[in-house]
């Protein structure tokens, strides 16, 4: 099978940049009390979507990743997720891009290879956005 050199570098130095700067809610200003959205929500809940599908995806394929994409989403939480609420939020779209993907692909095959690189340019994509933003 066709395997990319380094296959989930640029989102790892992606996410490591977006996780170590400031909050992106303190860099952007925070909410009201009363209010938990953010203006960049989306791109988090389709990132956290995004982490569940290759973790998934990535271990059906024998990359033996373990725990690196649940523990990417963990650090994305912690920094991001302010609030049960919020956190579970991230959480729920994590767990569907995980679930969504295990109903569809039971083996590794071409499409499943595709998909994975796919999510990880998009994941790049929305972290250098995000990371882009908060400067």
């Amino acid at each position: 099978m066709h395997r990319r050199p380094a296959l989930g570098v640029r989102i790892f130095a992606a996410m490591t940049i977006l996780l170590s700067a400031p909050c992106l809610a303190q860099a952007q200003g925070s909410p009201p009390p009363d209010r938990e959205e953010r203006p960049y929500d989306a791109q988090l809940l389709r990132l956290s979507e995004i982490l569940g599908a290759v973790h998934y995806l990535r271990e059906l394929c024998g990359q033996n990743d373990g725990q690196t994409w649940r523990d990417q989403m963990r650090e994305l939480t912690n920094a991001e997720g302010a609030s049960a609420l919020r956190k579970a939020r991230l959480v729920e779209n994590f767990n569907k891009g995980y679930r969504g993907y295990s109903r569809t692909y039971r083996t590794c095959n071409r499409s499943a290879i595709i998909a994975i690189n796919r999510f990880i340019d998009q994941g790049a994509a929305i972290t250098g956005v995000l990371v882009q933003d908060n400067k």
